[in-house]
């Protein structure tokens, strides 16, 4: 035994270091010549080419097996930031799915997990996510996955073999778009027989091969240990999971869709407490996946319906790529999880609450230091005040210095500048001795008492509503969504109201002075607009430079509050923010009413509207130039606000700018409205110094000496100065050429040479350059076209890779905000969809273990309508389809139940209704169901519920039309029966039942039940739907007339979608729709009536007389007397006179005759005895005639021999003596 399992070890390889052998190897390493280098110079003839023939058949060989590793190139719209990759582990019940999955998490995390709840995303390095999601044995489940998956890893358990539901999802894939599958065999550690489980892996890999593709990757999961399969196996499968990469698939990359990792409720609890039963407002959390989604589409979620999305924006992404990736691996804390519906991440997400996970709450001990994500939870959780008690203890200083106020101090100031009525103050009256209630009166133009009512009941409602929601913090419920929705944040609100009041001052002295006066009613609304817009757009500015402040002190969280929830209430001296979506008239009707809530006093314009006129007027004309909406606001709905820094330049004069290049200038420009002219202020142009500052701006300035003006002109002279009349051949000179002739008039014969050499040498230089030129030409168009190993699909490559390149660069300098108005949301955002009226019954009967996905759909794949479809039943599946039987489809996102028309086209063009599907074949199919893309592929389920079937898939297929372009026909038969028959006319009844169907098929061919065959001629008046027709021959009253006709067939309208998600849990996967008739009748225990004409019957047939035959006369007469019908008379009965009388005999008589028949009887009996003996007697006789006929012959022949042979030994001694020159006698 021992020496059984200590490991023997081998003997290491000695290498030769003697011998010619090792001193080739010497003598080649100091050369450093390659092995076969040498070997070709020592031998070249071995290496030479043997036969072109078989050279050829390698390269074409070589050539084929690469080009089959060539896939069409498409363009790469994945983003910078991919979303992760989803990876669908799938298998029957008990093969190891959730053990898998758990290895690969600690594998790429360090982190165990317990229960597979829901998409588990983690990072798995330092440019991919993985998104695991289990598949459960539910068809709709299989069925929806397959739709998303990238990567779908099969087990297989290898003890067992291949079972049905491997096959199944495998057959899904091939019609959804085949993403990228690895089987994984588990359950090796079964076998005891190494020679069995080389077999078995051998078996199921060729069989995996077969179904996926030839060298698909098949890997092996050996054993487990301690309910983990081994490190270093599941180390392998990580790293290939890694680094594979993935084609894009049609379908997902044309539309966008979410897998949810994360469902919140948002309907009011309120609403759900009076009905429990009412629809449900829901958020749904995931990454984006497929192309850009647009806001505020139709989307359709598979299981449930088709829903419009209410709002969809994108958050922070949790489970974030590490930032630095330079180094080599990644920390632990870039090691991250996310798995919400598993409760990883901090957050466990219940029915009715969500449980928050705060290291170091329930141990004692001080933690160590505040995350600032929990941070206001645990400043929430440590209240021991509620929070109206909080705000009535605090206190509020409006301006600086000032004494600070308390609410009750608040409240009465807001009740005296609110109530404009009488107020009661309590008096004692001596002379009455009682107290009397008198009405003081306070002038107050500003509010009526109406809005003042309204005004306390809605802080009534706030104060009711913030104290709810403080109780159900306090309870430990902590909702992000429900934060953002419904609620104003906790921690922030004193702070931000003390912020704002202060913002409001100095808003208060830097406002946009309105006209007292306006010349029209126009600028009033343009001023009171112009007011709003600054307001708004300061205070927004403030808001998001408090939330930016808030997130990275990490007090609050992204979301955590919307801007109306944190607006604060302003006092009345302060200028009130028109909403964003009034009109200009409610901003007019709201500024006559409120005309206090813009100025503090009313003297401000009263008194002094005149002075300043001028400068009022120019603002006014530039507020009403700036009021004209801006067309890119009205398209996307906010506008580009451009940094003021970025614009700050060198200024001269007020009109001009020095140009600097920036950046984001190409976007800018597109959001800017430059179709009006905006002065920037007034400039004293009659100054001189105003002149000289943009005198350089014009071309008669004065420039550089490169870039004057004149310069310029006066080379352009010298240059193009001189030039020839083609058609004239006039020679014009310029300045330079006639101030040229006149020098050389001057000069003499010496300049004339001079000039000679330098042309000389201007030519050389030129010759020079255009050589330079050519050169630098030809070496472009070598590097273009000069490739030698560039082929076409390095070409369509290097296309496609521009492409890619070009749409990244496009918006690549754009922020977000900007980005998703103009291409929506990009895949790879983390996305928040909010859906509207949703069954209740998807949140009670929730189940985490179902994938949630939310598929977009296109601009028409929202309708209803009829399509054509190209359907073939699948070989495995054991029963033929029916038409009219109602059929599950899986189509696009959706799953839905139709009843299908099955069909054939004929050779002239018609399309013939099928009673059940070919077996062997193709056959058209039209439903009525949602409008999908042409060349979509879908599959067809008879029943979702259990696997009561062999095999669930029924048939496949594809979508070819989307009209109803096909007119489906089936045949009908009409029968008749003549009642009337003249020579080949007949009298037709029962086919019809009225003229007009008569003359409706007036022409039409009909045939006998024997063959004879007719046509319809005309109608008859009597009987009713009677008509007269020709046949080919003469008709019998009983022959049977019929007429085969093509009657439309339409399709029927049923469109019912899978609602399988809304089922309760537990019962999901028992769906049940519409049920065929076949089923029905099983279920209530139906038997079938048989149709009495279907049945055998006994056939009685009554016998038949024919007529005699009847012979012309003057056929008679031409025939021989032999066959005159005269001779076949039969003889008349004979006369009685030609009777014999009966004899009677007498007793004598008798008894003489009977012994005559005895005699005679004896007589028969003894000659036939004695015939048959004689004949016995003959037969021997012949017999022994042939036996010695036989012994004579056989005499005979022996006498023959004998003679024969006599004669040959005489005849070759007649010839020997012959030869020896004897005589012949002898």
């Amino acid at each position: 035994m021992e020496g059984k399992d200590s490991k023997v070890e081998q003997k290491r390889h000695l290498k030769k270091q003697s011998g010619p052998k090792a001193e080739r190897k010497k003598v080649r390493k100091q050369l450093g010549t390659p092995a076969g280098d040498d070997e070709r110079k020592r031998n070249p003839k071995a290496f030479a080419v043997q036969s072109a023939v078989r050279m050829a058949k390698t390269f074409h060989r070589a050539q084929d097996l690469k080009a089959k590793k060539h896939h069409i190139p498409l363009v790469d719209r994945t983003p910078q930031e991919p979303p992760p990759i989803v990876v669908v582990v799938v298998g029957p019940p008990k093969v190891g799915k959730s053990t898998l999955i758990r290895c690969l998490i600690k594998n790429f995390t360090r982190q165990k997990l317990g229960d597979i709840c829901g998409p588990v995303t983690i990072v798995s390095g330092k440019k991919r996510r993985l998104t695991f999601i289990e598949c459960n044995n539910d068809i709709n489940t299989m069925i929806d996955l397959a739709k998303v998956a990238d990567l779908v890893l099969m087990l297989i358990d290898a003890s067992f073999g291949f079972e049905m539901e491997t096959f199944e999802f495998l057959n899904i894939c091939q019609v959804h778009g085949f993403p990228r599958i690895m089987g994984v065999l588990t359950h090796l550690d079964s076998f005891r027989n190494n020679k069995a489980l080389r077999k078995t892996k051998k078996r199921l890999k060729h069989r995996f091969w077969t179904e996926v593709y030839q060298g698909a990757k098949l890997f092996y999961l050996s054993g487990m240990v301690y309910s983990e399969y081994q490190t270093q196996e599941v180390k392998n499968l990580g790293r290939f999971i890694s680094v594979m990469k993935f084609r894009p698939l049609v379908w997902q990359q044309s539309h966008p869709y979410v897998v949810a990792d994360r469902m919140e409720d948002l309907t009011d609890p309120e609403m759900v407490r009076i009905d429990p039963k009412c629809d449900r407002t829901v958020s749904l959390y995931g990454y984006l996946r497929g192309t850009f989604l647009k806001n505020k589409g139709q989307v359709h979620i598979p299981g449930v319906g088709d829903f419009a999305v209410a709002d969809v924006s994108f958050l922070p992404d949790p489970c974030a790529l590490p930032e630095v990736q330079k180094k080599r691996a990644l920390n632990e804390k870039e090691r991250l999880l996310y798995a919400p519906m598993a409760g990883v991440g901090g957050v466990v997400y219940d029915k009715d609450a969500v449980y928050i996970d705060l290291p170091g709450s329930h141990v004692n001990q001080e933690q160590e230091e505040v995350r600032p994500t929990t941070e206001l939870v645990q400043s929430l959780i440590g209240t021991h005040t509620t929070l109206d008690a909080k705000m009535s203890a605090s206190r509020v200083s409006l301006f600086t210095g000032a004494a600070a106020l308390t609410s009750g101090e608040v409240e009465e100031k807001e009740e005296e500048g609110l109530t404009s009525g009488p107020r009661e103050n309590l008096v004692w009256d001596p002379e009455m001795r009682r107290e009397r209630r008198k009405a003081v009166f306070i002038e107050d133009d500003n509010n009526s008492e109406s809005s003042s009512e309204e005004d306390e009941d809605n802080e009534e409602e706030e104060s009711d509503e913030e104290g709810r929601r403080i109780a159900g913090l306090r309870e430990g419920a902590n909702d992000k969504t429900k934060l953002k929705e419904n609620q104003e944040p906790m921690t922030a609100p004193p702070v931000k109201r003390q912020k704002v009041v202060e913002e409001r001052e100095a808003e208060n002295e830097s406002v946009v002075e309105v006209p007292a006066f306006a010349d029209s009613e126009d600028e009033l609304e343009m001023s009171e607009e112009e007011v709003g817009q600054k307001s708004e757009e300061e205070e927004s500015s403030d808001e998001e430079g408090e939330e930016d402040a808030a997130l990275e002190e990490g007090t609050i969280k992204p979301g955590d509050f919307s801007e109306e929830e944190g607006s604060v209430e302003e006092d009345n001296c302060e200028s009130q923010v028109p909403d964003k979506e009034e009109n200009k008239s409610n901003a007019l009707s709201k500024m006559e009413d409120d005309e206090s809530a813009e100025f503090c006093s009313e003297s401000e314009g009263a008194l002094r509207w005149k002075e300043g006129l001028q400068q009022k007027a120019s603002e006014a004309f530039l507020r009403q130039q700036r009021s004209t909406p801006n067309l890119r606001k009205l398209v996307y709905g906010t506008v580009a606000e451009d940094d003021s820094d970025g614009e700050d330049g060198e200024e001269l004069g007020g009109l001009f700018r020095v140009s600097r290049p920036e950046k984001g200038k190409k976007h800018r420009a597109d959001g800017m409205d430059c179709s009006r002219f905006d002065p920037d202020g007034a400039h004293d142009w009659e100054l001189e110094e105003m002149f000289d500052s943009i005198r350089d701006c014009f071309v008669t300035g004065k420039w550089e000496d490169d870039q004057d003006a004149a310069t310029l002109l006066k080379q352009d002279e010298e240059l193009y100065g001189d030039f020839e009349d083609l058609e004239t051949g006039e020679v014009h000179n310029g300045k330079a050429g006639k101030q040229q002739d006149q020098a050389n008039e001057e000069s003499g014969d010496e300049e004339e040479e001079g000039e000679t050499i330098l042309r000389v040498e201007e030519d050389v230089t030129q010759k020079k350059k255009r050589l330079e030129k050519k050169r630098r030409l030809k070496e472009r168009f070598d590097m273009e076209y000069d490739d030698e190993d560039a082929t076409y699909f390095d070409d369509l490559k290097e296309v496609m890779q521009k492409q890619a390149e070009l749409n990244r660069a496009e918006f690549e300098d754009v922020d977000d905000e900007m980005r998703i108005q103009y291409e929506g949301f990009r895949p790879g955002m983390y996305v928040r969809l909010e859906i509207p009226s949703l069954p209740c019954e998807f949140v009670i009967n929730f189940d985490p273990h179902y994938p949630v996905i939310v598929g977009a759909l296109g601009a028409s794949e929202g309708n209803v309508g009829y399509l054509q479809m190209r359907l073939k039943k699948h070989r495995w599946h054991n029963r033929i389809l029916k038409t009219r039987d109602p059929l599950i489809l899986s189509l696009g996102w959706r799953r839905f139940q139709t009843i299908p028309l099955y069909h054939i086209e004929d050779h002239n063009g018609r399309h013939r209704l099928l009673k059940y599907t070919p077996q062997h074949m193709h056959c058209g199919a039209s439903i009525w169901g949602p409008i999908t893309p042409q060349g979509t592929g879908f599959l067809a389920v008879q029943s979702l519920a259990g696997t009561k079937s062999s095999f669930r898939i029924a048939a496949t297929g594809v979508v070819l039309d989307l009209d109803k372009s096909v007119t489906i026909v089936k045949k009908l038969k009409l029968i008749g029966y003549p009642y009337k028959i003249y020579k080949n006319t007949s009298f037709i009844k029962g086919m019809f039942t009225t003229v007009l169907e008569v003359a409706k098929f007036e022409g039409a061919s009909i045939r006998t039940v024997s063959g004879v065959r007719g046509q319809i001629k005309k109608a008859l008046s009597t009987p009713a739907g009677a008509y007269r027709a020709t046949f080919e021959d003469r008709l019998l009253m009983s022959d049977i007339v019929f007429l085969r006709s093509w009657y439309p067939v339409s399709v029927p309208h049923l469109y019912n979608p899978v609602t399988s998600l809304l089922m309760p849990v537990g019962q999901k996967d028992s769906w049940m729709g519409m049920r065929t008739v076949g089923q029905l009748k099983y279920d209530l225990g139906i038997r079938n009536k048989p149709n009495a004409d279907s049945l055998y019957k006994p056939v009685i047939r009554a016998p038949r007389h024919f007529n005699k035959l009847q012979i012309p006369r003057e056929l008679q007469k031409a025939l021989p007397f032999k066959s005159k019908p005269k001779q076949d008379k039969t003889k008349g009965m004979t006369p009685k006179d030609l009777q014999r009388p009966a004899v009677i005999r007498e007793p004598h008589e008798r008894k003489v005759a009977a012994l005559l028949t005895a005699l005679s009887t004896v007589y028969n009996y003894k000659s036939k005895k004695a015939q048959t003996a004689k004949r016995t007697k003959h037969k021997d006789f012949l017999q022994q005639q042939d036996k010695a006929e036989e012994d004579k012959l056989k005499r005979q022949k022996e006498a023959k021999k004998k003679l024969y042979r006599m004669m040959g030994q005489k005849e070759k001694k007649r010839q020997r003596s012959s030869l020896k020159g004897g005589p012949q006698d002898d």
